[in-house]
This record gives structure tokens, C-alpha cells and sequence, in this order.
């Protein structure tokens, strides 16, 4: 069922023993405005699980349309950070370049659940990025909005 649900494509990056970790996440939201915070969600089986259950600070990087070569490049097998798409930002974390916005927040919470996890941050840093359309996840692949029509 969540397949028809349309989510925005995020990428989160974190830093652990100086070595870069990233995935491609659907599950990133926000939940305060005061202070700044976002959650996301993740499988503990994941490779990146190392370095999110230990990093004191994490990234996450907005997507945009012109961004899905690096949406696929994090949600594969690989080396995710071969290449000159990226560097150390504030507090070590790994930061993308040419991204729609990233921020950098400090972990506030992990909550384990079975083989999953719920991840709390609070907002310490971030940048705008160029404006764009957002690069979106539905029915098993990549999308754009459309605008529809309305009258007010």
C-alpha cells in the first residue's frame, strides 16, 4: 500500500572513524519547527546502521529532480563516495553538492524496534540550494509534481 503513498527523496550521510556512510531515505519528516528537528526511519540491517547508531552528528540532503543519478547511486551497492559530488561539511559530516538544501543536526534520540529504527535530530546547520522541482518516490520509481488546476 505505501508504494501509492508519493515521499520525497532525501539522502542521510554520517561520518564514523573518518569514514563516509549514505543512503537514500523516503522516510525523512519533520517534527518541530521550535527548536529545528526531522526524523527519519531506517532497517538496522543496514550497512549504513554502524555509523547512524554511533555518529553524534548527521546529514540529510533535500532532492531534487536534476539529483535522481545520486538518489540511485546511494540506494545501491558501491562505493557511495567515489568521486568529487561531495565533501566534509560542518562537524565531519559528509555533505552533497548541488543538492536542493542539506542540514546537519545532532542525534537527539534512536529508538529501536525489532530490526528497525526510529532517528530524532535537531537542526544545528544547513543551506538553501538552487530552487527546483522536488524529486519524488511512488510505485517504485522516481516522479515529479504536476501542477494542477484550481480556481480560487
Amino acid at each position: 500500500m505505501f508504494r501509492r503513498h508519493a515521499a520525497g527523496v532525501a539522502i542521510i550521510t554520517a561520518n564514523h572513524n573518518g569514514v563516509p556512510f549514505g543512503f537514500t531515505a523516503t522516510s525523512v519528516a519533520s517534527l518541530s519547527a521550535k527548536p529545528p528537528r526531522f526524523t527519519f526511519n531506517m532497517a538496522r540491517t543496514s550497512r549504513s546502521w554502524p555509523a547512524v547508531a554511533n555518529a553524534t552528528y548527521i546529514g540529510v540532503h533535500m532532492l531534487g529532480l536534476e539529483n535522481q543519478d545520486l538518489a540511485d547511486r546511494f540506494a545501491r551497492g558501491g562505493n557511495r563516495f567515489d568521486g568529487d559530488h561531495w565533501e566534509l561539511g560542518p562537524h565531519e559530516v559528509p555533505v552533497l553538492k548541488d543538492v536542493t538544501g542539506w542540514l546537519i543536526g545532532k542525534v537527539q534520540m534512536r529508538l529501536s524496534f525489532e530490526n528497525n529504527a526510529v532517528v530524532v535530530v535537531e537542526v544545528v546547520e544547513g543551506q538553501v540550494g538552487a530552487d527546483g522541482a522536488p524529486l519524488l518516490y511512488h510505485s517504485g520509481g522516481y516522479s515529479q509534481p504536476v501542477p494542477l488546476d484550481y480556481e480560487i
